[in-house]
C-alpha cells in the first residue's frame, strides 16, 4: 500500500512540474505553445466522458439503498436552499467589492475588444424555459451520450426512486451497478496519469496567448477578484464549517490538495468531480448526501461564477462610462446566476453567460465584455477553485445536518490515519458499500448506519 501511495505521489509531482513547465514554455515560445492546447482540451474531455456514468452510479446506489422516497427529497431540498443562500452571499460579496474597487474606470475599448465581446454574445445562454425544457434528455441513454449533467441527474433519480419501488426484486440490479462503478473508477484513475500532459499544454497554451501587457492592465479586477473569493472562502465558507461540523477548513483543503491542484492545471472543475464524490465518500458522508448534493451542486451552487458575474458586469460598466445603478446591478446579476445553470466545470461558459445576461438587459454593454476575454482563463481558475470548495464545504455541511456523516471517521481521514485509496478511487466505502446494505437489507437512511456500510472497520486493514 506504502508503495501504491508512493506511485500517485510522483504523479502529483510530475501535473506541478509539467505546470511549471508550460509556463516557461509559453512565456518562451508563445507560438509553440498556443499549439499544445489540444493537449489540455484531450485530457479534460477524457474526464468529461467518465462524468455521466460517475454521477448515475454514485445517484442510484445512494437513491436505491434508501428505504424512504422523502429521505432523498429532504436531501435535496436542504441543499438547494443552502445553495440559494450561499449564492445571495456571494453576490452581496462580489457587489461590494466591485463597487468599492470601480476595477473598469480609465481602460479604452479597441476595435478588436468589441469584436470579441460581440461573439461571446453570440454563444450565450438560452431563456430559463429552454434550460428547463433542457433537463428533459431525448432519450433515457442520450443523457449518457451528450455529457449533460443535470439530464444525467434526472435519469439516475428516476433510476433510483424506481429501484426503491422494487424493494428486494431490485437488490441484484444494484449489486451489479455496485460493479459497474468498480469499473468506472478504475478507468478514471488510469486516465489520470495522462495528467501532466494535460496539464503542460493548458498551462502552455494560456500563457503563450495571453500577452503580460494584458495582464498588467487588468491587474486591479484579476487582484481584487482573487482577493474576493479568498474571503468568501475562507471568511464565510470556513466560518460555517467550523460552526456546525466542528472541521477546520484548512484540514478539508490539504485532504483535496490533489483536487485542487487538478483544477488549477485544467481550469475546469469538472476535472474533479469524480474524485470528490469519491473522497466525500471514503471521509464518512453518505451516498444519498454525496450523491444529490455534489452533482446538484455543479449545477447550482456556483458561488465563484456568482462574484465573477457580479465584479465583471461593474467592471464592464465602469469601463464603458455607463455605471449601473444598484436596483439594475441587482436585477442583472440574478438573472446571471439563474442563467448559469450547469457551467460551473466549463471552462469559458462564465464568459458566454456575462455576455447574454449584458445583452438581454444592458445591450450597449456587450462590446465591453472584450475587456475582459484576455484575462478570463485567469479568473476561471479562481472561478473553478471556488466552485469547488464550496461544494466540498456544502457536502460536508448538508452531512452534518442530516446527521449523514460519520464525524470519528472524518477526524480520523482529516488527520491522514484512514488514506484514500489512490490507485482504484474506490476506498472502503466506496463502491462495496452498496453491495453490503443491500445484502444486510442495513439502509442508508440511519445515519449510525453509514459508517459500517462504508466499510469503517475495514478500514484499519487498508492502512
Amino acid at each position: 500500500m506504502a508503495a501504491r501511495r508512493e506511485r500517485t505521489h510522483y504523479l502529483y509531482l510530475a501535473v506541478i512540474a509539467a505546470v511549471v513547465l508550460g509556463i516557461v514554455v509559453g512565456f518562451a515560445a508563445p507560438d509553440v505553445a498556443k499549439e499544445l492546447k489540444p493537449l489540455g482540451t484531450g485530457f479534460v474531455s477524457l474526464i468529461k466522458m467518465m462524468i455521466s456514468p460517475v454521477i448515475f452510479c454514485t445517484i442510484v446506489l445512494g437513491v436505491g439503498s434508501v428505504r424512504k422516497a422523502a429521505k432523498v427529497g429532504a436531501v435535496g431540498g436542504l441543499a438547494l436552499g443552502y445553495f440559494m443562500v450561499m449564492s445571495t452571499i456571494a453576490l452581496a460579496i462580489g457587489l461590494v467589492v466591485g463597487n468599492l474597487l470601480e476595477p473598469g474606470s480609465g481602460l479604452h475599448l479597441t476595435d478588436a475588444a468589441r469584436a470579441a465581446g460581440t461573439a461571446q454574445a453570440e454563444g450565450a445562454s438560452e431563456g430559463t424555459v429552454d434550460f428547463l425544457l433542457g433537463i428533459i434528455p431525448t432519450t433515457l441513454v442520450s443523457a449518457f451520450t451528450e455529457g449533460e449533467v443535470l439530464q444525467t441527474l434526472l435519469v439516475a433519480l428516476l433510476a433510483g426512486f424506481a429501484l426503491q419501488a422494487m424493494g428486494k426484486a431490485g437488490e441484484p440490479i444494484v449489486r451489479g451497478i455496485g460493479h459497474i462503478q468498480r469499473l468506472v473508477f478504475r478507468i478514471l484513475a488510469m486516465i489520470m496519469w495522462v495528467a501532466p500532459v494535460g496539464a503542460f499544454g493548458a498551462i502552455a497554451a494560456v500563457v503563450g496567448s495571453t500577452g503580460v501587457d494584458a495582464l498588467k492592465s487588468l491587474a486591479v479586477i484579476m487582484l481584487g477578484f482573487y482577493a474576493t473569493c479568498l474571503v468568501f472562502v475562507f471568511v464565510v465558507l470556513g466560518t460555517l464549517l467550523r460552526l456546525v461540523a466542528g472541521i477546520n477548513i484548512l484540514s478539508l483543503f490539504k485532504y483535496l490538495g490533489r483536487e485542487f491542484l487538478l483544477i488549477l492545471s485544467t481550469s475546469s472543475s469538472e476535472s474533479a468531480l469524480p474524485r470528490l464524490i469519491a473522497k466525500m465518500e471514503h471521509m464518512g458522508v453518505s451516498k444519498p448526501v454525496v450523491g444529490i448534493t455534489v452533482p446538484t451542486g455543479y449545477s447550482f451552487n456556483l458561488d465563484g461564477t456568482a462574484i465573477y458575474l457580479t465584479m465583471a458586469s461593474l467592471f464592464v460598466a465602469e469601463a464603458m462610462g455607463q455605471p449601473l445603478a444598484v436596483g439594475e446591478q441587482i436585477s442583472l446579476l440574478v438573472f446571471m446566476v439563474i442563467a448559469s445553470k450547469g457551467a460551473a466545470g466549463v471552462t469559458g461558459a462564465g464568459l458566454a453567460t456575462l455576455a447574454g445576461g449584458l445583452q438581454s438587459h444592458k445591450p450597449a454593454l456587450v462590446d465591453g465584455v472584450g475587456l475582459i476575454v484576455g484575462i478570463d482563463r485567469f479568473m476561471s481558475e479562481a472561478r473553478a477553485l471556488t466552485n469547488f470548495a464550496g461544494n466540498a464545504v456544502a457536502t460536508v455541511l448538508v452531512g452534518t445536518w442530516t446527521k449523514e456523516i460519520d464525524t470519528a471517521r472524518a477526524a480520523e481521514v482529516l488527520a491522514g490515519r484512514v488514506p484514500f485509496d489512490e490507485k482504484t478511487l474506490v476506498d472502503d466505502g466506496h463502491g462495496g458499500g452498496a453491495e453490503t446494505e443491500t445484502e444486510t437489507g442495513a439502509g442508508v437512511g440511519a445515519g449510525a448506519d453509514v459508517p459500517q456500510a462504508c466499510g469503517e472497520e475495514k478500514a484499519p486493514a487498508r492502512v
